[in-house]
């Protein structure tokens, strides 16, 4: 339980940082611009090529991976299918998509895998997941139902690999599969870089709240509701059935994947809804209210299996 209200409180201290930054403006008019296009285009590529590249690929076969990649494409699915339904654009219903599965597993994750699950590494196959597939097949179909897709065919079907967050993620892949060994001189820069890409991630966030209305009104209100609902209890609900029934988990392990899958949205997708001009609103209302309520889910959780 502690491990929860640590994850939480140094997320909400970093994003008050950004909103006392963007409330004085001292950054500038276009200081959360900056801190966007700062950690889609370089640190983000930075930070996933140096934790895919020095990661144990075996864990894509785990059983958790399964359960994880389930329950992610089934609350995913329901966002789909009512945002198909009530015509909310692709680019829209993407990042909600995301909104509903796609967990916060590296700054909040991290964390509460230390001090709730007892090993950091267990959040590894959902953070694997999440780079290598999920990632790659959203940030192109935002490239496709934006400007990305009016260019020639052969440029349409090059998306993935001109994508920078697609970019860091399959070249870590490919030097974790290889087995090759990247130089200090090399990963170094690239750690240090790629260390501001969580704080420049929630200092923009908090930067963005400045001067923002309140979460759940306007038109985002509804798409909003059904994320959150699909993140904070569809997904574990999902998760812990999958686990248990199909899987025949027991204790930690299926502690594990409950706990993963109850995650709040992760904050880079307001990095992702900003830079391609779609579904803001949708990303930053669902992280925040996610991120709340997910609070009191992950105790109870923690307290039912733990």
């Amino acid at each position: 339980m502690q491990g929860v209200l640590t994850g939480f409180a140094v997320i909400a201290v970093v994003i008050a940082v950004g909103y006392v930054l963007g409330a004085r403006g001292h950054l500038g008019p276009q200081g959360r611009e900056v801190l966007t296009k700062l950690a889609f285009h370089v640190a983000s590529p930075a930070l996933l090529f140096t934790t895919l590249a020095t990661a144990d690929l075996s864990v894509v076969f785990s059983s958790r991976l399964l359960v994880t990649a389930l329950s992610t494409a089934a609350v995913a699915g329901v966002f789909v299918a009512v945002g198909v339904a009530r015509r909310w654009g692709a680019g829209r219903t993407t990042i909600g998509a995301l909104c509903s599965g796609y967990v916060n597993s590296g700054n909040l994750g991290i964390p509460i895998a230390v001090y709730v699950l007892g090993d950091a590494s267990l959040v590894a196959p959902v953070l694997l997941f999440q780079l290598v597939l999920v990632t790659p097949v959203a940030v192109t179909i935002l490239d496709l139902s934006g400007g990305g897709g009016k260019g020639p065919l052969w440029r349409r079907l090059l998306t993935p690999v001109r994508n920078p967050i697609a970019v860091g993620s399959l070249a870590g892949v490919a030097v974790a599969a290889s087995g090759l060994r990247v130089p200090a001189p090399v990963m170094d820069p690239l750690t240090l870089i790629g260390n501001m890409s969580v704080p420049a991630v929630l200092l923009a966030f908090g930067i963005g709240l400045c001067g923002s209305t309140m979460p759940l009104r306007g038109v985002e209100r509804r798409p909003v509701l059904l994320a959150v609902a699909l993140k904070t209890v569809g997904q574990p609900a999902v998760a812990w059935a999958l686990a248990s029934g199909v899987f025949g988990l027991r204790g930690a392990q299926l502690l594990d994947v409950v706990v993963t899958s109850a995650l709040p949205a992760a904050q880079n997708l307001y990095t992702y809804a900003s830079t391609y001009g779609v579904g803001e609103r949708l990303a930053r209302d669902a992280i925040l209210v996610s991120t709340v309520v997910s609070v009191p889910v992950l105790v109870g959780v923690a307290a039912v299996l733990g």
